[in-house]
């Protein structure tokens, strides 16, 4: 594997996510354990609270799940989201001559698909808000966040660049583990607020919006894949560290220090913005590694010697102990289990 294998390294997606996505699953009838089956998801992971999967693994699922219920929302909403809806939502809005026109249009299609809730876009100075009243209780954290990517997505591929999340607010309790959330949108995510809303620059809401039928195709192809790691947010400092390191092989990994003198920012600062996004410098590390564990054990026939060598590891047993650590399983049975 060499350096720009790394650099398209794609992440990897909590197990907790998977529970989530299949919450509504069993509730209304559907089996559980044939859908996981199908995405190819292991029981001994989905049973492993500390397991992670590919994003095309996740992908897998979200489109079983669909296909099965007949519903591209998980069974988030009373009214389903029936199959070919995104699809056709996507094709419908490319024709929009500004992303802003192309927002009104998404949340009215989506106002009369779903029941649960509806969304209105608001304009206050600078800023533009996609804000959502419930018509019943709250729901959870999974449900907006899902709701969000759905339309952020699709304005980021007609905008034809990263449209940048300011900040969340949401009504519903944090979940234990929102770091995947921040990781997708950003990590200015406030929880038990009076509102539901995602805000962003107002100016985003000028672009011409230029698609054509091809890249729609394109889109609309590697749709839910790209839902999912598209437009992760590219100026927190965890991505841009984590962009660098994947530039290297680990064995070439700065320390702390040689990590400040790199990106001429001081050691307390590092520390003190990775907090706030709720990382370390070595919980980041310790993370990339793991990812790319992941993926050299899925795609690869290299030897867990050999990996334990690219992720500079002084030797297998210890690539085993921290393997087992970060996922719940060995190396050996994450391999043999096959999750792609």
């Amino acid at each position: 594997m060499n350096n720009q294998r790394f650099s398209e390294n794609k992440g990897t997606i909590s197990i907790a996510l998977v529970h989530e996505a299949l919450s509504n699953v069993k509730e209304k009838g559907f089996d559980l354990y044939q859908i996981l089956s199908k995405a190819e998801i292991p029981l001994e992971l989905f049973y492993s609270s500390k397991a992670r999967i590919s994003v095309s693994a996740y992908a897998k699922l979200w489109t079983e799940i669909a296909n099965q219920m007949n519903d591209e929302f998980f069974g988030i909403d009373s009214h389903p989201m029936r199959r070919g809806s995104y699809k056709l939502l996507s094709k419908m809005v490319m024709h929009a001559d500004t992303l802003h026109n192309a927002v009104e249009q998404i949340l009215q299609y989506l106002n009369f698909i779903l029941d649960d809730f509806q969304s209105k876009l608001i304009i206050d100075e600078n800023y533009a808000y996609i804000v959502i009243t419930d018509k019943l209780q709250p729901k959870r954290m999974f449900c907006y966040a899902t709701y969000f990517m759905l339309i952020h997505s699709l304005m980021c591929w007609l905008a034809d660049q990263r449209i940048l999340i300011n900040s969340i607010q949401l009504k519903c309790a944090q979940p234990i583990d929102d770091l995947d959330y921040r990781v997708r949108f950003c990590e200015n995510i406030r929880y038990q607020t009076d509102h539901h809303y995602l805000q962003f620059d107002a100016n985003y809401l000028n672009i011409a919006i230029k698609r054509d039928k091809k890249s729609w195709y394109t889109f609309i192809q590697n749709t839910p894949e790209n839902l999912l790691i598209r437009f992760k947010n590219p100026h927190a400092l965890s991505s841009m560290i984590r962009k660098q390191l994947l530039s290297l092989a680990p064995t070439d990994w700065y320390e702390l220090n040689g990590l400040a003198q790199q990106l001429n920012i001081s050691e307390a600062t590092i520390q003190r913005r990775l907090k706030s996004e709720g990382i370390s410098y070595q919980q980041l590390k310790n993370d990339i590694r793991r990812d790319l564990a992941i993926e050299l054990l899925c795609k690869t026939t290299h030897s867990l010697q050999e990996i334990s060598e690219q992720l500079n590891f002084q030797e297998p047993s210890a690539f085993h102990r921290a393997f087992k650590k970060w996922t719940g399983v060995s190396p050996g049975a994450y391999r043999e289990l096959k999750v792609i």
